[in-house]
């Protein structure tokens, strides 16, 4: 018997679309057709080294011609909604990267284009997908540090500073009206709320150290969630972190409970220091390939999984726009100098 493949097509052939296209190779149910980019150049490139055999100029004809069963989206989010609903209208599903779309109007347009259609979307959020995540998930659902009652990550990955800050990877970031907490920010939005549950409070001061760029790039959040559990995110992408990869988890995070702490640090290691006992080095494994501990394979396994199996992705796009929701809270609280309710 034949096992059943899952027959996909990309578009984007930029920095981080390297991650899910290799990511892509390893999962024996998937097949990657063809590519589209708006540089040809940049799209025969990357399609000769993942293997991909067939390049277009045309988003339509590419999905018209391939006919697949889903379409990766890895472009920028002004992009999103036009390749969302390019895709929806021929019944292909899709899986998409963040930010979703620049507003969240938008946002809403784009998972109502999808759901309307009847085509599943999943979006590309792989930080809660991150193995230190997931492990101190199940440590919690284990009850090992009792009720979590308070979160506090500091992130300075360092790579936005100097006047040609971000240019090398992703050279649109210096362009972004808003940066940290719409490019990154909503990554911690999002882990938060798996780890914690729902957010009710917003309270957000924002900032822009590096002139050279237009959004900004240093804030502190405070998350208020269901139960009076809370999160405080200090970041800032302007000063350095001296760990030897300050992206593999973009910080150093502390959770504590009711029964003790966890302490993330910046290389995936995690440490329990129960009440009233000595601290300890908790074992797992993790590998340090792709991005952030192989969450681009975790999640694109997860969607080809749940998409073989005709089951419910593990956070529904409706679900996603309560983060969103969040990130434009923080957004609103900055403005106005006060705590935003959800």
């Amino acid at each position: 018997m034949t096992e059943k493949k899952l027959r996909g097509v990309g578009i984007g052939a930029g920095y981080f679309s390297h991650f899910h296209y290799e990511a892509w190779r390893r999962i024996p149910q998937v097949e990657i057709t063809a590519l589209h980019d708006r540089v040809r150049q940049k799209a025969e490139q990357t399609a000769a080294q993942h293997g991909i055999p067939r390049v277009y100029d045309s988003v339509e004809e590419m999905l018209d011609r391939e006919q697949p069963d889903f379409v990766d989206i890895i472009t920028p989010p002004t992009t999103h909604l036009d390749f969302v609903r390019a895709a929806a209208q021929r019944g292909i599903h899709v899986i998409c990267q963040k930010p979703l779309a620049p507003t969240y109007d938008e946002c809403v347009t784009l998972v109502e284009q999808a759901r309307s259609a009847g085509v599943r979307l999943l979006v590309h959020e792989n930080f809660r997908w991150q193995p230190w995540y997931r492990e101190v998930k199940r440590l919690l659902d284990a009850d090992v540090l009792g009720e979590p009652f308070s979160i506090y990550f500091r992130s300075r990955p360092g790579d936005g500073w100097g006047e040609d800050a971000y240019l090398a990877r992703q050279p649109f970031f210096r362009d972004y009206p808003r940066l940290l907490m719409y490019e990154t920010g909503i990554h911690f939005i999002d882990t938060f709320r798996y780890l914690l549950g729902e957010i009710e409070t917003v309270y957000a001061r924002l900032r822009r150290l590096n002139p050279v760029i237009k959004g900004e790039d240093s804030g502190q959040v405070v998350l208020g969630f269901g139960g009076g559990a809370s999160a405080i995110w200090d970041a800032n992408r302007y000063n350095e972190n001296e760990a030897r990869d300050p992206r593999l988890t973009f910080g150093e995070m502390r959770l504590d409970g009711s029964k003790g702490h966890i302490e993330l640090d910046n290389d995936g290691h995690l440490t329990i220091k129960p009440l009233g006992q000595p601290s300890y080095r908790h074992a797992y494994t993790f590998e340090r390939r792709g991005f952030g501990g192989d969450s681009v394979y975790a999640l694109q396994r997860h969607f080809t999984e749940r998409m073989l199996n005709d089951a419910p992705f593990e956070v529904a796009p409706e679900d996603y726009l309560k983060s969103v929701q969040a990130m434009e809270a923080c957004y609103a609280s900055a403005a106005s100098g006060e705590v935003v309710r959800l």
